[in-house]
């Protein structure tokens, strides 16, 4: 795609994420901070791709002048999403909706942040409009552990889900929180809605498709479609 876009004259946008942070020992992460990633982890084809590419960009626009942009994107939920994708929020809302109970692996205090999808197309649109190459943070602030998006999901969906705990997986980040004072300064941009306000639009879309249309998911007593 870089080689691409250096034969058209195009300008590249690299959708690159916050995983190359690794589990970081500065809270929050900011855009210059190197991150701390296990190089053979069984995270790392993800954490070590988005790096590698990060590093080809750079490369492209410093040797070939070729226009790039490179955001870092922190966690993002919202409608259409695949319902079993593994992403946290889709196994919370889905498992709710399902009346199955919400899995939380480890002790549930490691902390994510979560920004609705249409902050973050707003994000990259200034991205890609303006003039400024990156990388920038594109995330929400807010900060929640995943035993508070469980609850979260509880309210917004079935006070009376359970909790199951299971045992957590290799090399999971302990805390993920973006500082997006970079975005703020160059691109004006900031999130606007918050996961209370965010995620019961994702739980419509949800139950659709899980359910069918919303009528018949009630008058059927919520059963699996």
């Amino acid at each position: 795609m870089l080689g691409l876009a250096k034969r058209i004259n195009a300008r590249f946008l690299l959708t690159s994420t916050s995983e190359v942070y690794g589990d970081p020992l500065q809270h929050p992460q900011v855009e210059t901070y190197w991150g701390n990633v296990n190089p053979i982890g069984v995270r790392s084809c993800y954490d070590e791709g988005k790096r590698t590419a990060e590093t080809l960009t750079m490369d492209y626009h410093r040797g070939a002048n070729l226009e790039v942009r490179i955001a870092r994107i922190f966690n993002t939920y919202g409608p259409r999403m695949c319902i079993d994708d593994g992403r946290v929020v889709s196994n919370f809302v889905a498992q709710a909706l399902r009346k199955e109970p919400l899995t939380v692996y480890g002790d549930g205090k490691q902390t994510r942040s979560f920004q609705y999808v249409s902050d973050l197309v707003e994000g990259l649109m200034r991205l890609m409009e303006g003039e400024h190459i990156g990388p920038f943070n594109l995330g929400n602030p807010g900060e929640f552990t995943m035993l508070e998006l469980a609850k979260v999901v509880q309210d917004t969906i079935d006070p009376n889900a359970k909790i199951e705990f299971r045992p957590n997986t290799q090399d999971d980040p302990h805390k993920r929180k973006p500082d997006i004072s970079r975005a703020k300064e160059h691109l004006g941009w900031e999130p606007k809605i918050p996961l209370h306000k965010g995620l019961p639009l994702m739980v419509n879309d949800f139950r659709k498709r899980i359910f069918g249309d919303q009528d018949s998911a009630t008058t059927t007593g919520g059963q699996q479609g």
